[in-house]
């Protein structure tokens, strides 16, 4: 048995670590199997937010408890991401899904019957209250359409959605999310495409600015009642790629 004598400084190597090291710094898009990971850092990253809020904080639920509403924020993001798994893009970044983006291709919707039903949904209309459903689906989501529909006028299905774009608590001010926006920029700006989305917070406004993002109109939900919660609309228009160089086809190759 070897001998080590006390006086010699020992260096403690560094474990290896099962979490691919490419997650801390590169962005990469997740399916559904990763899906309630990706909900819950959603849930935690918008635990404040006043949208989220006017959905949970009606007069009908006031005999709710916080953990009976927390655990209906959870399974609101479950459902939502799910939806964005089978029908959209879902794109993370972190050792432990610090920051999440969920966008929607130009066209596409999560709305139809099959998302619905594999995303489960379906379930939603039968966990909010009478008031819950009243603001989500007879608000929300109506307000939600029309106004990207008015806003983005003929581009509306040739336009990227970022749906939502949070990180939670622990994950914040390390860059994540700046690299969330400026990976799918990148690709909408190789399609020429723009990017819509709508902000809850005028912090949230100043920090999209610094992407490109252009606020284009102010919308309100619950505007009769005491506290409506605003929403910015804004844009980001494709830019060109810097140094891009032309791409010269052969003479005889042929278009497929």
């Amino acid at each position: 048995m070897e001998h080590v004598s006390n006086s010699v400084s020992l260096v403690e190597l560094k474990k290896r670590s099962l979490i691919p090291q490419t997650w801390e710094a590169q962005v990469r898009a997740i399916g559904i199997s990763e899906y309630k990971e990706a909900a819950l850092s959603l849930a935690q990253a918008f635990a404040t937010d006043e949208l989220a809020q006017y959905i949970l904080d009606t007069d009908d639920m006031v005999g709710y408890d916080d953990e009976t509403k927390w655990r209906l924020h959870v399974d609101i993001f479950n459902y939502i991401v799910a939806a964005h798994c089978y029908n959209g893009i879902v794109t993370t970044i972190g050792p432990d899904y610090e920051a999440v983006a969920l966008w929607m291709r130009p066209g596409q919707e999560m709305d139809d019957w099959l998302t619905v039903v594999r995303s489960g949904m379906w379930r939603l209309y039968y966990q909010l209250s009478a008031e819950g459903r009243k603001r989500y689906y007879n608000e929300l989501l109506p307000v939600l359409h029309n106004t990207k529909v008015e806003t983005m006028g003929d581009r509306d299905n040739e336009t990227y959605y970022l749906v939502y774009l949070g990180t939670k608590p622990s994950g914040q001010r390390r860059g994540y999310a700046r690299k969330l926006i400026e990976d799918f920029a990148a690709k909408a700006d190789s399609e020429g495409r723009a990017i819509y989305l709508e902000s809850s917070s005028e912090r949230n406004n100043a920090y999209y600015k610094k992407f490109g993002f252009e606020p284009k109109k102010d919308i309100y939900l619950g505007a009769d009642s005491k506290s409506p919660v605003r929403l910015t609309i804004m844009v980001r228009e494709p830019q060109k790629l810097p140094n891009s160089i032309p791409i010269k086809l052969n003479p005889r190759s042929k278009m497929m």
